[in-house]
């Protein structure tokens, strides 16, 4: 069975709390894309290029709406609730789904941070996570200098399980890692 076979498939409606609803990615959302391009960090992680022209912009959002008919998992634009427009990005990333685990990646525009969007997103997106039966843990790797990724995290109830030294490559060197995780409270005892 391929890993596409196995992936669940696109949320009936979109996941919505607070301000912000998760939709999937459209043409419109360059603008998006080249705001995040901006970010020194946020091409270090990914493939989105650093300083992205329309084109290159326009690539990504079509990576990303590629995703998960890859089988990669789901990644999906985070939009304002009553405008619809485009003020981030987050997914959950499903290829150890077997083993029942998940992991979350997410990035606020420069322009839109600082307002709690990336904490309505992750709420978001967790509840919509353990909607997936298969589903019972979820991950988020978070570098130990970004206190902003820390405190949403902490905030959506997400626990600090250690640091994993030498973890990854970003920007040619290796980093650090602070693992934390979210449990499904309704497992079976065994």
């Amino acid at each position: 069975m391929s890993i596409g076979s196995e992936i669940p498939p696109w949320p009936s409606s979109n996941p919505e709390h607070g301000r912000i609803r998760l939709r999937r990615f459209t043409d419109l959302d360059v603008g998006m894309a080249r705001d995040l391009s901006q970010d020194p960090y946020v091409p270090s992680v990914g493939s989105l290029p650093p300083n992205a022209t329309d084109e290159e912009a326009l690539a990504w959002v079509e990576r990303q709406q590629q995703r998960h008919i890859d089988g990669t998992g789901f990644s999906f634009v985070i939009a304002d609730v009553e405008t619809n427009r485009s003020l981030g990005t987050i997914g959950l990333w499903t290829q150890e789904l077997a083993a029942g685990r998940a992991q979350i990646g997410y990035g606020i525009a420069p322009k839109k941070r600082g307002r709690g969007l990336a904490l309505d997103a992750l709420h978001a997106l967790t509840t919509f996570a353990w909607t997936i039966p298969r589903l019972h843990r979820v991950e988020l790797y978070i570098e130990p200098w970004n206190a902003a990724s820390i405190r949403t995290a902490e905030k959506a109830s997400y626990e600090r399980e250690g640091r994993l030294r030498s973890h990854q490559e970003i920007a040619g060197k290796r980093c650090d890692m602070f693992l934390y995780s979210a449990i499904r409270k309704n497992t079976l005892p065994r």
